[in-house]
């Protein structure tokens, strides 16, 4: 392959969700450090880490506004700047009340990169299901070194050095993105913000049968993700029993099979279709939740946390369907109210999979995430066999 200012781009953009996504997920692998500290409960860290995701999601739409009255160049640096300077401070935060308060505004910050790359990368690439898909290996990425690299400095050293290592891999990825990445002209830098918030256009956009159905899996998939990548670690160590290296060991696995299957899905979906690839990545998902709570053994366990990983990649397969869905003059802000929905719906995960766990233990907590992914096969299976055209 001829290397092109364009797959320049890609690594860029790459290397900055790498950025936002390790930021939140260093924190997982040290929960239980943390909950020690400030002498809270787990509902009260998934409050916490819900609060985190929701700003996370509702910071997506109006990203792509500002994408598109600034240009995505400046906004991305803002998502690498400002994650990389909410994690020194959440590393520094005195009281739950603080740390909350931080989470919330490092979510926030961090929101603001993926449906800004994301248009950046339809307006330069054709096949954006692949390009989407490599995107998109930055998160899985993360995923593979920060929970180690988290739990072992946590033990060692305590959760606030554990949390602050994204201000460590930030600073230089803030540079080259700067370095590397030419300005992009904003689409649309004179027209009005309170244009872009009129209620009718937005609603009108939600209600269109190529983007309701796959907005509702969209949230039921990401409640479930968000559920996973918060408290997959605790999971391990307080339902099955093994140590916090292990667990970190597995939930890095958890990344990598999301990497890989992230490409792969992205390229499925150019080629045999958006839907069959969301659909076969919520059928391993669901196969693989259940394998995590039914079956004892290591290696048991360990397939199903890969199956879950596929389970959790149909991201990169359901962002190309609507983006198929929206037009040209649509996809920055349009691309990032779909988002804002979805991620901000979806945040309740981290919440819901801590009360479930406080009230009825971590096994039925989740098995019910097994449930959802399930659920939302078997609607994209009905749709399909129904041929209704959403």
């Amino acid at each position: 392959m001829n290397w092109q200012y364009r797959h320049t781009v890609l690594l860029a953009c790459l290397l900055a969700f790498f950025v936002t996504y390790f930021a939140r997920l260093a924190i997982s692998p040290v929960v239980p450090f943390i909950t020690e500290d400030f002498t809270v409960s787990n509902t009260a860290i998934g409050v916490a880490l819900s609060g985190m995701w929701l700003a996370y999601g509702i910071s997506q739409f109006p990203s792509g506004i500002l994408a598109d009255r600034y240009g995505e160049r400046r906004i991305i640096l803002i998502a690498v700047g400002g994650t990389t300077a909410m994690s020194l401070l959440l590393a520094f935060a005195p009281t739950y009340g603080s740390f909350l308060l931080v989470a919330v505004l490092l979510g926030l910050v961090a929101g603001l990169h993926y449906a800004v790359a994301t248009t950046l990368l339809s307006r330069t690439f054709e096949n954006i299901g692949t390009a989407i898909g490599f995107h998109s290996v930055g998160g899985p990425l993360a995923g593979l070194i920060a929970p180690v690299a988290a739990a072992w400095v946590g033990v060692r050293y305590g959760w606030r050095p554990a949390v602050a290592l994204a201000a460590v891999v930030g600073v230089p990825i803030f540079v080259y993105f700067a370095w590397r990445v030419r300005p992009t002209e904003p689409r649309r830098p004179d027209q009005p913000m309170r244009d872009r918030l009129r209620l009718g256009p937005l609603v009108e956009m939600l209600s269109r049968p190529a983007i309701i159905l796959p907005l509702i899996i969209a949230v039921v998939g990401t409640y479930v993700v968000q559920g996973v990548m918060s408290f997959l670690p605790t999971f391990l160590v307080d339902f099955h029993g093994y140590s916090a290296g292990f667990a970190g060991a597995v939930f890095s696995a958890f990344f990598i099979t999301r990497a890989v299957a992230q490409i792969g899905l992205g390229r499925l979906s150019d080629r045999f279709g958006r839907d069959a690839a969301i659909g076969g990545a919520m059928a391993c998902g669901a196969l693989g939740l259940a394998a995590t709570v039914t079956l004892p053994t290591g290696p048991g366990v360990l397939a199903g946390v890969l199956l879950a990983g596929v389970g959790s990649s149909f991201f990169s397969a359901i962002d190309p369907r609507f983006m198929d869905a929206l037009g040209d003059a649509e996809r920055g802000a349009g691309f990032g109210l779909v988002r804002t929905v979805y991620a901000v719906l979806g945040s309740a995960g981290s919440v819901g999979v801590g009360l479930t766990a406080d009230l009825f233990g971590w096994g039925v907590s989740f098995a019910l995430l097994g449930g959802l992914f399930g659920v939302a096969f078997f609607v994209l299976a009905g749709n399909a066999a129904l041929r209704t055209g959403y």
